[in-house]
């Protein structure tokens, strides 16, 4: 059964940074595309970053280019996200998503960033 559970958000100040973690169960992460998605209060969810499956190329949003860096460990079957210089727009709840086929999102972890 696939499964993917987020961890590491929290309360941080505006310049800080926060490290992600994505644990997949049920399937190699290491096959598939994996992404990480956020979801501002009254707003849309949106791509944050990608990591495309073996060769590990990666894509950003431009509000978080520079800033994020997506990666995985494919001995643990974990994707991470390390968020640096953050911004009090970066507050969302933050969610994983393993690509298709069968799509699949992880339950999301809350980050806000506030003085």
């Amino acid at each position: 059964q696939v499964q993917l559970v987020e961890s590491g958000g929290g309360l941080m100040q505006p310049g800080g940074s926060l490290r992600l973690s994505c644990a997949a169960s049920g399937f190699s992460n290491s096959a598939y595309a994996m992404s990480w998605y956020r979801q501002a209060p009254g707003k849309e969810r949106e791509l944050v970053a990608t990591i495309s499956s073996y060769s590990s190329s990666t894509r950003y949003a431009d509000a978080v280019k520079g800033r994020f860096t997506i990666s995985r460990d494919n001995a643990k079957n974990t994707v991470y996200l390390q968020m640096n210089s953050l911004k009090p727009e970066d507050t969302a709840v933050y969610y994983c998503k393993k690509g298709t086929p069968n799509a699949s999102w992880g339950q999301g972890t809350q980050v806000t960033v506030s003085s």
